[in-house]
């Protein structure tokens, strides 16, 4: 009833599949009000933010193949270079200088090799590839088995499509120095992506592999070769291959782990246990070689954390907050992780700690916020209502605090007026907040949408209007499809029905029907139950509140408007019935549907009935003036109808 709501190669993916829904167990503190997710985009000056619970999901593993530290592949071309159109950057080359060049001082020829080099740089810098390539050349023509000077070279070549000349380098570096895995790494690359030869590809990087087993960069190499083939099992036996090499190297082990991950784990689907404790092995072995490295218990940490294995990421990031104290990031991720395992008390007890060495970081609050948001839920869930009404007081004084800190993170606002609208029942100090962050965010719509709610909510209903209709023209500027859906078109009728405006409240509530029919038992149900209220449409009105029963039978609010609408149409038995079986349905006593009992009663001519159920109304309700006029009212009517008596 309206006013009662009845309230980028194939290996190179991006290993987002990691977040797996590591926010499970922990609510985004969002409360009924909440009907979108709120898109922080820099264009509306919206900076983007994972929050402390991404960082608990975000691993170094994300960059494992798209952007492989090693010894060849993570290059960038200067920027005088990088502005050229047409010209192609690539993960080959290797922008340092050769630290293999060994030119010494003495021999006029590696002096002049030197000065070639030097000279080659130089065009580089500046962006003349052509006399870069030719001063490099000269280099190699003294020294062709610098390697890593090769491969700089047969990658300048590549951005200019000279397949052939830079295979020709690679080659002749291999002649001078056949024992360097370097030069078959990068023809394996040159074959596999450039030239479409998957098999000399292969053959090139296998080789790289038998001349340095232990240099996970060539397995890396052949697994991306393997995968852009369509051969993960073979990708994965070259894993397997590298599982038996023999290193006390945490960073060997802790590539080989990310390249496992890449390939078993997939992002529509959790990994299978097997899969799960062939990965963990490996991980175990870079944190069993990492002695007291920090970063990499961190990261070993961090893959436990994102595939959901809290319990053993906990006992990681302790080790870590004891060889760095001051990490607040590892603290972070630990409170995190012990929310997650429903550790809410060691949770609250990490972030106060977070919060008193680090007062002025607004993410502890957040997170803390969001931690006893979870604490008043369990509490108002139990019907324990002060105290969960005191704890939601602490969440909002937390979110406060987070934006005296940083006031320009916009969902901290939504948070908090989410808040303010709900459990607290503030809705003015929502409006006064929501105006606050729609100044600070201009053409943000999601920041205008919650205004209009809050406005609704706080009675302000002809503003309310006006500022839906704001959102949407902003939301339709800003091609914003999050924003303008079902449930927006919901609350925007509401706001619209509330306001007096029926026709137009009637033509949103249809959009938001039309716009999600499989979903629209609340828009059909208060679409039906306006009308009955006004005594209007009613032959429609009971086939939107019926269509709404479909969906939910047993629904108290839907069986009182099912109810209302048959009082309305003079079906006095069949409401008395209905709203009867409303009355029985709901969670908690209800005043409208015990009015609404009272009101059928009493035409059925049942007074007692009548002012028992407005009676127990009223108790529930005491600040209807209507009612108590009703009730007080019939009761007079009942006592002057009834017969006087002789006393004697």
């Amino acid at each position: 009833m309206p006013g009662k709501q009845h309230d980028h190669s194939p290996c190179e993916r991006s290993l987002a599949l990691l977040g797996m829904t590591s926010r499970a167990g922990l609510r985004s503190a969002v409360p009924k009000v909440r009907l979108s997710k709120m898109r922080e985009r820099t264009k509306c000056g919206i900076s983007a933010c994972g929050g402390i619970i991404s960082a608990l999901i975000f691993l170094a593993v994300a960059n494992a193949l798209a952007d492989p530290t090693t010894k060849t592949t993570s290059a960038k071309l200067p920027r005088s270079h990088q502005g050229k159109q047409g010209v192609r950057q690539d993960d080959s080359i290797n922008a340092k200088p050769a630290s293999d060049l060994a030119l010494r001082p003495g021999g006029e020829r590696k002096a002049g090799a030197l000065t070639h080099f030097v000279e080659g740089m130089a065009f580089e810098e500046n962006g003349e590839m052509d006399r870069a390539l030719d001063a490099y050349h000269k280099v190699l023509n003294v020294d062709p088995g610098q390697a890593q000077l090769a491969a700089r070279v047969a990658g300048l070549l590549i951005q200019e499509d000279d397949f052939p000349q830079a295979i020709d380098v690679l080659k002749d570096a291999i002649k001078a120095n056949p024992n360097n895995a370097e030069p078959y790494q990068q023809l394996a690359f040159i074959y596999a992506r450039y030239l479409k030869k998957t098999d000399q590809a292969i053959d090139y990087a296998n080789r790289a592999i038998a001349l340095n087993p232990a240099d996970v960069e060539g397995y890396q190499r052949l697994v991306e070769i393997e995968v852009a083939a369509g051969q993960e099992k073979k990708a994965l036996e070259a894993l397997d291959r590298a599982t038996k090499v023999r290193s006390n190297d945490p960073n060997f082990w802790m590539h080989l782990g990310k390249l496992y991950v890449a390939i078993l784990f997939k992002s529509d689907s959790q990994p299978k246990p097997d899969e799960l404790k062939r990965v963990n092995e490996i991980f175990k072995r870079a944190a069993e070689h990492a002695g007291d490295d920090p970063a990499i218990l961190k990261d070993v940490a961090d893959y436990y954390a994102a595939s959901q294995q809290l319990k053993e990421a906990i006992p990681l990031y302790l080790r870590v907050l004891e060889l760095q104290p001051e990490d607040a990031n590892a603290r972070e991720k630990l409170a995190t992780g012990f929310i997650l395992t429903n550790q809410r008390g060691k949770a609250v007890e990490m972030l106060e700690q977070i919060i008193k060495e680090h007062p002025d970081k607004y993410q502890p609050y957040d997170l803390l916020a969001q931690v006893l948001d979870e604490e008043a839920r369990s509490l108002q869930r139990a019907n324990r209502t002060d105290e969960a009404k005191a704890k939601f007081a602490k969440v909002a004084a937390n979110y406060e605090q987070s934006l005296l800190i940083n006031p320009n993170h916009p969902s901290t606002y939504l948070h908090l007026a989410e808040l303010l609208v709900g459990p607290l029942k503030d809705p003015g100090r929502a409006v006064q907040l929501l105006t606050e962050a729609r100044r600070r965010f201009p053409g943000a719509p999601e920041i205008v949408y919650y205004l209009g709610i809050s406005q609704r909510e706080a009675k302000q209903s002809q503003q309310a209007v006006a500022t839906f209709e704001e959102a949407l023209h902003e939301a339709q500027l800003d091609q914003d499809d999050d924003v303008v859906n079902a449930k927006f078109y919901f609350n925007y009728g509401a706001a619209a029905e509330q306001a007096g405006l029926y026709e137009k409240a009637a033509d949103l509530l249809r959009k938001s029907i039309a716009l999600d029919p499989a979903n629209s038992a609340e828009a059909c149900n208060y679409l039906g139950y306006m009308w009955a209220d006004h005594n209007m449409n009613l032959d429609e009105a009971e086939t939107m509140i019926r269509r709404a029963l479909e969906s939910e039978p047993n629904n108290a609010s839907y069986l009182d408007s099912l109810g209302w609408v048959e009082f309305r149409k003079g079906k006095f038995d069949q409401a008395l019935t209905d709203l009867l079986r409303a009355a029985k349905a709901a969670e908690r006593d209800d005043p409208v549907v015990f009015e609404h009992i009272g009101d059928a009663y009493l035409k059925l001519n049942r007074m007692p009935e009548a002012l028992e159920a407005w009676q127990k109304a009223l108790t529930l309700d005491p600040k209807n003036k209507n009612l108590a006029e009703k009730l007080e009212g019939t009761k007079k009517r009942i006592s002057k109808d009834l017969p006087k008596t002789n006393p004697t």
